[in-house]
């Protein structure tokens, strides 16, 4: 695993704390079957986006503890594909077309072609750094992977594909969306009911990946 320093600022959606125990969408996770309550987030999003179809191939990155992975996989149906990344290994039962890896999204980042077999129609990401109580090193770190997860996008998702990132809302906020429409015909900004209301987290949504125009 490299030990580069990024990846002690790297929290997946698996961390989570007891003091969310009575939270009605983690007893409906429980209840349901999934692992973590994020994954009403990907619902939300998919019921007003419809950013995965049946038979898609997705890439779930920051994959851990697996809510995101087993949705997705139910969404794209049993001809789609789903393979998920993490720092953190997925440790619960996974359907027949999903599968996670451990890796970091830093490396992935500069040659994905080292570790994924694609492309892909889809790519997921609801990675979040390590806090620390300071907004502005938050928001940094989270703009960091933000801009790796496109990075990834931008080479490995088909023409017309489409994208959901994760975003703290910082000063960089601007910046990431102009990069996210630069590559989309379609850029949305996104606050799903389930998000914490104190969460600073928000998802841009891409959709019509732009042709690559190669000089």
């Amino acid at each position: 695993m490299p030990t580069d320093g990024r990846n002690k600022h790297i929290r997946r959606g698996a961390a989570k704390t007891n003091r969310w125990d009575d939270d009605p969408y983690t007893r409906r996770a429980r209840q349901e079957q999934y692992p973590a309550r994020s994954v009403y987030k990907l619902q939300e999003i998919q019921k007003r986006s419809r950013v995965i179809r049946r038979g898609d191939h997705v890439l779930d990155l920051g994959c851990a503890p697996g809510s995101w992975l087993i949705y997705a996989a139910e969404a794209a149906g049993p001809s789609g594909r789903v393979v998920g990344l993490d720092l953190t290994p997925v440790t619960v039962a996974l359907p027949g077309n999903a599968s996670a890896r451990t890796g970091d999204v830093f490396e992935m980042a500069e040659d994905p072609a080292r570790f994924l077999d694609g492309p892909f129609d889809v790519v997921l990401s609801d990675m979040a750094p390590a806090t620390t109580g300071s907004r502005v090193v938050d928001t940094a770190r989270s703009f960091n992977l933000c801009q790796a997860a496109l990075s990834i996008a931008r080479q490995v998702l088909r023409p017309g594909g489409a994208f959901v990132c994760k975003m703290f809302q910082g000063e960089d906020f601007k910046q990431f969306t102009e990069d996210v429409k630069s590559g989309f015909a379609e850029c949305r900004v996104f606050k799903p009911q389930s998000s914490r209301k104190a969460s600073m987290e928000i998802y841009l949504i891409g959709k019509g990946k732009k042709e690559t125009v190669r000089s």
